[in-house]
Order: structure tokens, then sequence, then C-alpha cells
């Protein structure tokens, strides 16, 4: 049995309508196993949460940083990635309430798991936004994911993952990264790139995108992450 007022206490927020909470965290998967769940999916809040979570984000970065549109949208991203959703999920322990199908449920594919966790913290916030409005979701995106900013600022985490390898590597290896096309693959309409990054001859890491542009930002993330240097 899941503890929910627990959870609502790690939220620090207390749900008048508890089945939306409920509904907040049911997966997909767990209704193809359990039809007569009394309750549908998350997707559609997860679509509402994302939207809400998006004008909190773009309303706050507005008023506070008088920079042009370019960094804005890059200090964006640096937020509302699944990532940093993934993360800010964890730190509530949504994972421990989650509905998921027993194959879901054992699946320790990282990525997956993140992708839900990131969904899951966009569906809660659609859920508190249908709960009691936009203020109350606008304090818990403040509380649980504008706080994380001044570090991103820092860290200088919000410049896209080909910059800061490109810089990282410059000021510690002497070379700029090549990136080329190991493999592709699929019809014109639906291709797929294997692309390698590469320091001088030494290839450092790979990564799979629908377009060259994005499988070279996969590589570039995937080669900071293998040298430590995220």
């Amino acid at each position: 049995m899941k503890n929910f007022a627990k959870l609502e206490e790690k939220l620090d927020y207390k749900f008048k309508n508890k089945d939306l909470l409920k509904q907040a965290l049911v997966h997909r998967s767990y209704l193809n196993e359990n039809p007569n769940f009394p309750l549908p999916h998350n997707e559609r809040l997860e679509f509402l949460g994302d939207a809400v979570i998006e004008l909190v984000v773009t309303v706050f970065l507005f008023k506070n940083y008088p920079n042009p549109e370019g960094d804005l949208t890059n200090f964006r991203a640096s937020l509302v990635n699944t990532k940093m959703l993934a993360q800010r999920a964890g730190e509530l322990e949504l994972e421990k309430y989650l509905y998921l199908s027993k194959g879901e449920a054992k699946d320790k594919n990282h990525k997956a798991r993140q992708s839900i966790l990131a969904n899951t913290f966009e569906s809660v916030v659609g859920a508190i936004y249908l709960d009691q409005g936009f203020k109350k979701a606008n304090k818990f995106i403040t509380d649980n994911l504008l706080q994380e900013f001044p570090n991103i600022l820092k860290e200088r985490l919000y410049i896209d993952a080909k910059s800061r390898l490109q810089e990282i590597v410059q000021d510690k290896v002497g070379v700029t990264p090549e990136y080329k096309v190991l493999k592709e693959w699929g019809p014109d309409h639906s291709r797929k790139f294997n692309i390698g990054v590469f320091f001088g001859k030494d290839l450092i890491a790979e990564g799979v995108g629908s377009s060259k542009q994005e499988g070279q930002m996969k590589a570039a993330e995937e080669a900071l992450i293998k040298k430590g240097w995220q």
C-alpha cells in the first residue's frame, strides 16, 4: 500500500483531490497489466505540466536576467531537460510511488528510467495545477526546480554539450574535437546517424540521433560522462 500522505509531506503540498496525485504516478504500462484500475495513465497530466513548467521558468528568467534571447533559451534548456527533471523527481522520491508494470519495474535501463521520472515530475506539476491552480504550481516549481539555477550558472551547465566539450578539450588536450559519421541507416524520412567524437585519432565516444547534429550532441554528452567532465 502506497503512503501518499508521506509523499505529500515530501512534496510540501496537500492535494484536495487525492486521485490527481495518484493519477500523476500511473505509467501507461501499469494499465496494460491492470485494465480495471480506476484511473487513467499520467500522459495528459504530463502534457499539461510540461507547459506549466516552461511558462514558469520562462517568466522567471525573463524577469530576473536581462540576457539576450539565445542565452535565455540555453538557461531554460538547462532547467527543463530530462536529466534535471529526473534528478528533481529522484530528490522527491517519486519512483517509490510509481505504478509500473512488473516488466517496467524490473527494467534497469538508466535512460528509460530517467525519462519516466522526468515525465512523472511534469505530471505532478500538472496535477497540482488542476488541483489548486497556477499560484500553487508556480510555488512548487520555484521550490523544487528554480532553486537549482544558481548552481547551473556557477558551473556553466547551461552551455550545450558540444560547446562545453570543445572548451574543455582545447584546454586540457590542446586539440579540437572532431565528429565523424560512423554509420547511417534507415529510410530518408527516418534516418539514423551514429556519430563518433574524436580527440585527434582517438575515438572517445559515440552518439545516435535522427540528424547528424543530434548525433554529435549525444556523442559530446557521452564523451563528457566518460571523461568525468560533466
